[in-house]
């Protein structure tokens, strides 16, 4: 019995052992996935949003050695009736406003502050567009009708094996995916488990084989369609996508901060929603767009893209350009368009009003009725009130 007892001791602490040296071999990987399932907690959700580089992989993107690009203050504007209820009960936690060029109105809350680089989420979309339009225009990717597989062979025999890219830039795919963030289950949450948990997000995308409908039938939002995008311009360029949008987009910007973008396990680019910048480099980016691409004497997007990508392109008169969101009465209200991310991220730009709007939130409640509608509301009364 004794030997019997030595025997069981001895195993049991080998086994204590092994799993102590396991948690510390993957402590960091434990260390991820608890930050995403506790990412969006209430007592949390605004400094993470401030600091995601320190909860999951990254890589920082150069800014490039010029100067920044200055944002000249103009006469500062008060914000419409109503405004500061908003931003109270959608937990906006930053607020930068431009009239004409100029910095009309800028302002945090929940002790954020104008140095921090604040998750983009979906808004990144909008900036791997304006990289694809580049390479468009250049001749490095000549047709959006060619098949994704051309770039991307890694997809043959997944969802994606007979869209195009037409089809993936308008959210029109026909890959099935649930895009339900508060359903713990949901394909987009099984995605930030495999970001946090050191997996491939190539090999997440090349793994989804069921269509809810035929590529180019109608527009469904999902974000795994810009990670495709994404895997086309490697395949073009041979590097990874965030390497383009380096050198095409961010070094010519001018921005205040080298902003930090998210990786998976292998360092491939988190571009459909991991970029991170401050506030006012957001509506940098938003002042290229009204300025029809043109910065600093230069000509960065092509004009037809900026066009093309913030009209109506989706299937059926849907709201989406290529990755920028297009209001169905965009008419109505000053050709307005704008780049959106989950929790209350936005880029509005309205070029009837000269204004461009950037916002950063950590509203908890973005997925509750009407939210949306009264977001786009607020945002055009402020480009109204200039």
């Amino acid at each position: 019995m004794r030997k019997f007892l030595r025997w069981t001791l001895r195993i049991l602490a080998v086994l204590v052992i092994v799993v102590a040296g396991l948690a510390i071999w993957k402590r960091q990987e434990i260390a991820r996935l608890w930050a995403v399932n506790h990412l969006f907690n209430a007592d949390r959700i605004t400094a993470n949003f401030s600091n995601m580089p320190s909860l999951f992989r990254s890589r920082v993107l150069d800014r490039g050695a010029g100067p920044v690009v200055p944002l000249p203050k103009g006469a500062q504007i008060t914000l419409p009736t109503g405004a500061q209820d908003w931003i109270d009960r959608r937990w906006v936690t930053g607020l930068v406003v431009l009239h004409n060029g100029q910095q009309v109105f800028e302002h945090y809350y929940r002790d954020t502050k104008p140095d921090d680089e604040r998750i983009s989420w979906s808004v990144a979309k909008s900036f791997l567009s304006a990289t694809f339009g580049i390479l468009h225009d250049n001749g490095t990717i000549p047709d959006l009708d060619a098949q994704v597989t051309q770039y991307a062979p890694a997809l043959k025999g997944s969802a994606y094996d007979g869209a195009s890219i037409r089809d993936v830039l308008t959210m029109s795919s026909g890959v099935a995916f649930n895009e339900d963030y508060l359903d713990y289950n949901s394909d987009i949450n099984r995605m930030g488990r495999v970001l946090a948990l050191g997996g491939s997000m190539n090999d997440f995308a090349a793994g989804l084989k069921m269509r809810a409908a035929n590529p180019g039938a109608r527009m469904h939002y999902v974000s795994i369609d810009t990670h495709v995008l994404g895997m086309v311009i490697a395949g073009a360029t041979g590097a990874d996508p965030a390497v383009a949008m380096d050198d095409l987009i961010i070094k010519p910007l001018g921005l205040e901060a080298s902003p930090v973008m998210l990786t998976d396990g292998e360092g491939t680019s988190f571009v459909l929603g991991g970029l991170n910048l401050r506030t006012r480099d957001y509506a940098r980016f938003g002042q290229l767009f009204l300025q029809n691409g043109q910065w600093q004497g230069r000509q960065i997007v092509p004009a037809d893209w900026v066009k093309a990508s913030t009209s109506l392109q989706a299937p059926g008169g849907a709201g989406y350009g290529y990755q920028w969101w297009v209001p169905t009465d965009t008419a109505q209200n000053g050709g307005d368009y704008f780049a959106h991310g989950i929790y209350g991220q936005y880029i509005y730009i309205n070029p009837a009003h000269n204004a461009v709007i950037a916002v950063n939130s950590a509203d908890r409640g973005f997925k509750e009725a009407g939210v949306d509608a009264e977001n786009l509301a607020m945002l055009r009364r402020i480009a109204e009130a200039l």
